[in-house]
């Protein structure tokens, strides 16, 4: 029944998210180009509370539990389980005050309105996945943007999303560029629980009812761990201990 139902309720949200990414995109440009960084960050960040009322008319609801004060002085490094894209809009929108920004396939850096516009000129590293060297090159770069205007950098170290919420395997690679790139560092674990029921039945229809749920750690200052590998086996326990499959 609830299969069905989602059949309409998706078509809705499809226009109302559609919508939302076509109006944002000329807001976007021309917040970046007439009004400079800022205006574009809070025009980002508004989009990504529109898009999550567009994802209320599919029942999805969020709780963003974070009970840290973690400091804004610093450069952040965000670390998360990774189950949908609808994972990026409650870190961007709930995470404001730090810049979220993340690293992303080149794909995305373009054919997507307000998206692919976000990551090109927002702050985000678009990497070549097919391309090891150049991608560890660009990642590096990001992490020195992350570092000079301690913005948080947000990675989801599985790699790909799970599409069961079942954790995968993190990858220690990107993890440790930004590690040697950014030594001053927060890092701040975030476990995601929820969002890959926004496509239990695949890209169409969406799935009703989820309860997206994000649980910020204890943040952790990258300077007190001198083995990155112990620190990448904590920040995996850590986060994928609370996961609900």
């Amino acid at each position: 029944m609830l299969k069905f139902l989602s059949y309409p309720l998706t078509f809705l949200f499809f226009i109302c998210f559609g919508i939302a990414l076509l109006v944002f995109h000329p807001l976007q440009w021309i917040s970046l180009n007439v009004f400079g960084y800022q205006a574009h960050k809070k025009t980002v960040d508004w989009l990504q509370f529109f898009l999550m009322r567009c994802t209320n008319l599919l029942g999805a609801r969020y709780t963003f539990k974070n009970p840290y004060n973690i400091t804004k002085n610093q450069p952040v490094i965000i670390v998360a389980n990774h189950q949908s894209m609808y994972d990026i809009p409650p870190i961007i929108w709930y995470m404001r005050k730090y810049h979220p920004k993340f690293i992303s396939k080149k794909e995305l850096g373009k054919g997507i309105p307000s998206v692919s516009f976000n990551l090109k000129y927002g702050g985000s590293a678009l990497i070549d996945r097919k391309n090891p060297k150049a991608a560890v090159e660009t990642i590096q770069n990001f992490a020195n943007y992350i570092k000079t205007n301690n913005r948080a950098a947000v990675i989801f170290p599985e790699g790909t999303r799970s599409r069961t919420g079942k954790p995968k395997t993190f990858q220690k690679k990107g993890l440790i560029t930004l590690f040697k790139g950014i030594p001053n560092a927060v890092v701040v674990p975030i476990t995601i629980n929820n969002s890959w029921k926004m496509l239990r039945y695949g890209k169409f229809p969406m799935g009703l009812g989820a309860h997206l749920k994000f649980k910020v750690h204890q943040p952790i200052q990258l300077s007190d761990y001198n083995d990155y590998d112990t620190l990448i086996a904590h920040l995996e326990k850590e986060i994928t201990k609370d996961v609900v499959v």
